[in-house]
């Protein structure tokens, strides 16, 4: 069973998503505030914009390049997504955002569930989004929750910032 978890673990984190389903959070009458020069950074655009970000990050099609864009302190972690790209249950998982709640103007609370083979595996994990460079992006906290399950748990021998 921990190595199914395992390699589970290691296909969520390089693995193809489907679309997010819609909010649960009715539509606002107030307009979305939003950085200058980035995505909204409240109301029903920055929702979609974090179901948008997470899918993208968690689809194996995205460039490299792309996803460490998606990823808070993405650089920090660009060797190890790019050791996962391409694992054979890479193309069994997906992920599927099933709530967003937005915790202030830069984090939010996400859940979501792993599924392989369109069957969930890690259900209702719960994870963050960050606003960083004016970008809902993945939070690093919950990259390295998956890394960790990855790693029996261990943060030994992850990037510095999975050590905390």
């Amino acid at each position: 069973m921990a190595l199914s978890t395992l390699g589970l673990a290691l296909g969520a984190c390089s693995s193809s998503t489907s679309s997010a389903p819609p909010s649960s959070q009715p539509p606002t009458s107030a307009p979305a505030s939003s950085s200058p020069a980035g995505e909204p950074t409240s109301g029903a655009g920055a929702i979609s914009a974090i179901e948008s970000n997470w899918a993208t990050f968690f689809n194996a099609k995205t460039p490299l390049a792309k996803r460490l864009t998606l990823l808070q302190n993405g650089q920090v972690f660009a060797s190890v997504i790019k050791a996962q790209q391409g694992g054979s249950l890479a193309s069994l998982a997906t992920s599927k955002v099933s709530h967003v709640s937005l915790t202030g103007t830069s984090q939010a609370a996400v859940t979501y569930t792993i599924l392989v083979g369109g069957k969930p595996a890690l259900s209702n994990q719960k994870g963050q989004a960050i606003y960083q460079d004016g970008v809902w992006k993945v939070g690093d906290a919950s990259f390295c929750g998956l890394l960790k399950l990855e790693n029996g748990g261990k943060s030994s021998g992850l990037p510095a910032a999975c050590s905390g």
